[in-house]
C-alpha cells in the first residue's frame, strides 16, 4: 500500500533471527505487561529524557494530545522550538508527530493484534510509545531495531519502566510481519470501512467522502482511494501574498517557493519555517491554504445586481486569515469591512492578523444576532457583500489537523448544520437587495454544504449563482459537487492540492428588502 514500505525476504529473515520470542510472548502476542491500577501505572518521569531529543519531543506532543486534547498543529511547533531542533531533526520530529496522529486508528488496529488485547486496556503512556514505534516500523525508513530500542528507552525515561518489556515484545512482533501484510490483516476487505482504514480514516469519514465524490452506500466512487491517500499525506505549505501589498511572483522569489495553480496570490513552499520570512512578519503575506484564498476571492469578485457602496461583512471571521485577505482588497476598493466573531480570543487573533492600515473593524458578537452588537454600524440598506465561512466539522482540513479525524464523530454534524442554517439565514437577511452572500465550509459533507444552501435558498427565496463563473482559474478542473450540483464548487486535495473547501454564491433579488434579524 502507498505509504507503507516493503521488506525483502532477507530483511524479514534477519529480523526473525534478531527478534526471537521473549518471555511473555506466545504465538506472536506479547503478554508481558499486565494491567495495573491507574495510580500504579506510571512512574515519575525522568527530566533528563531518553537521550533522543527528536523522539522525546514527539512523545511529549503525543502526550499533550492524549491527556489535554491539545491540537498538534499548535503545540508541536512550540515543542520543537523549545527543544532547539532544526533542519532534519525538526522535520523528523514533525513527521513522527503528525504521522503517528494521522494513522492512529490503523496503528491501534495493528497494535491490538500484535499485543493480543484491545488498546483500551493498554496504559495510556505505553500506548503512545507503541504508536510512535509502530509508525516508524510500518511507515518510515527507520531500521526495525532502532524503532524498538528507542521506544523501550522512552518507556524507561518517561515513567513507563514497568511497561518496557511489554513494549519491546509488541514492537518485535510487529517487525516480524511485513507492513503490507499487517494492513491486509486489519483492513483487507473491499468495503468502505476497510478502504478507509487502509488509508487511516474512520469508516464514517470514508462514507462521507464517498458520497461527496459521487459514490453511494452500494458503490465506491472511482477516486475515493485517491482522495483518502491525498488526505493521509502531509500537505505542503501554502502562502498568500496580500492583494495590493505584494505579488505572488515577489513572494515566490523571497520564499524560494513556486507560484500557485489557481489563486493569483498563492505560493507553495515545501518546508522550512515560513512564519520566519520577512513578508510574513511584516504582514505583506500570510500562511493560508490556497482554497481559503479562493473563498476570499469569490467574495470580492462576485458580481452584484446593485452599486457596491463598500460595506462588506465577514460574519464568522475568526481567526482572521480570510478577513486580512479581504481587508487588503478593500483598501484598493475604498471599502470598509466589519468582522464579527463570537469568541473574544478569536476576535483578538483577527486583530493580530490585520495590518493597521486595513479598513477592518472587529466586533465581538453573535453573527445570528447582528442587532445585538452595539459597536456594529448596521447600514440601512444592508451590506453589499457578506462572507459566511461557517463553523463546520472540518473534514476538509484533516490533513492539517492530524488528530482531528479520530476525535470527530458523525454525531457532531447535526448541531453544526443547525448553526450553519441560522448563520446563513442571518447573513441573507442582512445583505442588501442585489448583494451577494458567499457561503463556505472546510468540509465536503453534503449535509453541511449543498444541503444547507438549498435549505436556506428555499426558505428565503435566495438565488443560487454559478460559483464557477467567479473563479475561471478552476475551469479545467473537476469542482462539481456530488449529485450534479454544478453551480457549487467543491475543492479536493487529490484534485486541486487544496483543503476540501466548499463554496456557494447566493444573490438577493432586487425586489427583496434587507432587514435586521430578530433575536
Amino acid at each position: 500500500m502507498a505509504g507503507f514500505r516493503s521488506r525483502s525476504e532477507s530483511q524479514r529473515s534477519q529480523n526473525s533471527q534478531k527478534s526471537q520470542p521473549r518471555r511473555g510472548q506466545d504465538g506472536g502476542r506479547a503478554k508481558g505487561y499486565q494491567q495495573r491500577r491507574p495510580q500504579e501505572r506510571q512512574e515519575k518521569p525522568k527530566l533528563r529524557g531518553s537521550g533522543d531529543a527528536v523522539r522525546d519531543v514527539a512523545l511529549s506532543v503525543l502526550r499533550q494530545v492524549t491527556e489535554e486534547d491539545a491540537y498538534a498543529n499548535l503545540v508541536a511547533p512550540q515543542a520543537i522550538r523549545r527543544a532547539g531542533l532544526k533542519g532534519r531533526d525538526a522535520a523528523f520530529a514533525t513527521e513522527l508527530i503528525y504521522g503517528s496522529l494521522r494513522a492512529t486508528g490503523l496503528l491501534d488496529a495493528v497494535i491490538a493484534l500484535a499485543a493480543g488485547r484491545e488498546v483500551e486496556k493498554i496504559d495510556s503512556m505505553a500506548l503512545d510509545i507503541l504508536r510512535l514505534g509502530t509508525y516508524q516500523i510500518l511507515r518510515t525508513r527507520v531500521e526495525d531495531h532502532a524503532a524498538v530500542d528507542t521506544s523501550v528507552n522512552l518507556a524507561k525515561a518517561f515513567g513507563a519502566q514497568r511497561a518496557s518489556g511489554f513494549i519491546n515484545g509488541v514492537l518485535r512482533t510487529v517487525t516480524r510481519t511485513p507492513a503490507e501484510d499487517w494492513v491486509a490483516r486489519v483492513a483487507g476487505g473491499s468495503g468502505i470501512a476497510d478502504v478507509s482504514l487502509r488509508h487511516a480514516h474512520p469508516a464514517w469519514i470514508g462514507e462521507v467522502f464517498n458520497e461527496s465524490l459521487g459514490g453511494s452506500s452500494t458503490s465506491i466512487a472511482p477516486d475515493l482511494e485517491e482522495a483518502l491517500t491525498a488526505d493521509d499525506a502531509r500537505p505542503i505549505v501554502h502562502l498568500a501574498a496580500r492583494p495590493g501589498l505584494m505579488s505572488a511572483e515577489e513572494l515566490a522569489l523571497v520564499s524560494g517557493g513556486t507560484e500557485g495553480r489557481f489563486s493569483p496570490y498563492a505560493v507553495y513552499v515545501d518546508d522550512g519555517a515560513p512564519r520566519d520570512l520577512d513578508p510574513i512578519k511584516e504582514k505583506l503575506a500570510s500562511v493560508q491554504d490556497e482554497g481559503s484564498q479562493l473563498i476570499a476571492l469569490t467574495l470580492v469578485r462576485a458580481a452584484l445586481d446593485k452599486q457596491d457602496t463598500g460595506r462588506w461583512l465577514d460574519l464568522c471571521a475568526g481567526p482572521g486569515g480570510k478577513t486580512a485577505f479581504i481587508g487588503s482588497w478593500a483598501v484598493g476598493e475604498g471599502a470598509a469591512v466589519d468582522a464579527v466573531e463570537i469568541t473574544p480570543h478569536r476576535a483578538t487573533l483577527i486583530s493580530q492578523a490585520l495590518d493597521a492600515d486595513m479598513p477592518v473593524t472587529v466586533h465581538v458578537g453573535d453573527g445570528r444576532k447582528l442587532q445585538d452588537i452595539d459597536s456594529l454600524d448596521y447600514p440601512d440598506g444592508g451590506f453589499d457583500r457578506i462572507l459566511v465561512d461557517a463553523p463546520c466539522s472540518g473534514l476538509g482540513a484533516l490533513r492539517r489537523r492530524p488528530e482531528a479525524r479520530w476525535r470527530k464523530t458523525l454525531g457532531d454534524v447535526p448541531q453544526l448544520v443547525a448553526l450553519q442554517r441560522e448563520l446563513l439565514t442571518a447573513a441573507y437577511e442582512a445583505v442588501a437587495p442585489g448583494g451577494v452572500v458567499v457561503y463556505s465550509t472546510c468540509s465536503p459533507h453534503r449535509a453541511e454544504t449543498s444541503d444547507v444552501v438549498r435549505f436556506v435558498a428555499h426558505k428565503t427565496g435566495a438565488r443560487i449563482e454559478d460559483a464557477r463563473q467567479v473563479l475561471p482559474e478552476l475551469k479545467d478542473t473537476t469542482t462539481t459537487a456530488a449529485g450534479g450540483e454544478d453551480q457549487f464548487i467543491q475543492l479536493w486535495p487529490h484534485r486541486h492540492g487544496t483543503d476540501a473547501m466548499f463554496i456557494a454564491v447566493l444573490t438577493k433579488p432586487v425586489e427583496q428588502q434587507a432587514h435586521r434579524t430578530v433575536g
